[in-house]
């Protein structure tokens, strides 16, 4: 299956800093399952217990997750590094700020 490039917001990564945030995820979040507004709620108590600068990457399976993680990332400020999706499945990478 071919991975293909969901949003990408203002102030991203380049693509080798993009790479090597990939590397150092220090936590995953597996929200697959869970209903709205479930994922997010996880993954702000997730964030909480990150340091500054530190990855979180979160798994989900609803397209509906492409707007909502957007949306969160820009009203707290933690930037969204990257998305895709893969399979019906869609991944968000997250710096805590």
């Amino acid at each position: 299956m071919n991975t293909i490039p969901l949003e990408r917001l203002a102030g991203d990564l380049a693509d080798g800093d993009r790479a090597k945030s990939a590397e150092s995820v220090t936590q995953r979040l597996d929200t697959r399952g869970l209903s709205c507004p479930m994922p997010i709620v996880k993954t702000a108590q997730a964030m909480a217990g990150l340091a500054s600068g530190e990855f979180l990457e979160v798994i989900a399976y609803s397209p509906k997750a492409v707007t909502d993680f957007g949306a969160w990332s820009r009203s707290t400020g933690n930037p969204l590094v990257d998305s895709i999706a893969e399979g019906g499945v869609y991944r968000f990478l997250l710096r805590k700020k």
